[in-house]
This record gives C-alpha cells, structure tokens and sequence, in this order.
C-alpha cells in the first residue's frame, strides 16, 4: 500500500488564515501537527481549514479537529471547514 504524506501549508489574509489540508490524517502526531499549526497562528481572527485534498481523516484526527473548534471558540476566533470530502 503506497503511504500518503499529509501536508499542510498555511497563507495569511490579513486576520485570516488558510490553512490548506493535503493527504492522510490518521496518525496520531499528524493530528498533533494541524493542532500545532493553528495554535502557532493565534492572531489570527479568521480560521478556514481547507480540507479538499483530505484523503483520510482518522479518529485522532476527527478528536483534534473537535479541539481546535473549542478552542477557536475560547480564543474568539471565527473558524470554518472548506469543502470536506467524504
């Protein structure tokens, strides 16, 4: 089975950043990885996590992407998921 890496690539929009999702997501420091990103960008006001090019999501990953919405919402922090595939 040939492995997918993840990616992610962040572009800031004056208080807004994207941040762009590519491969698998199913490992646990993976998970760990998107969390650090998007707390590192804590000035922003404006989250869009750009999940189009997602190929897998696993549970730890699901379970982190509850995290940042909860801690968008303590941080006033306006987040939003861009096209999820299936």
């Amino acid at each position: 089975m040939e492995e997918i890496m993840s990616n992610i690539h962040v572009d800031k929009v004056g208080d807004m950043a994207v941040v762009e999702c590519e491969g698998r997501f199913v490992r646990s420091d993976e998970a760990v990885k998107l969390r650090d990103v998007v707390t590192s960008q804590a000035d922003a006001h404006i989250f869009v996590l750009d999940l189009t090019e997602m190929r897998a999501i696993g549970g730890g990953s699901v379970g982190e992407l509850g995290f940042l919405q909860r801690w968008a919402r303590d941080h006033d922090i306006l987040l939003k998921f861009l096209t999820p595939s299936r």
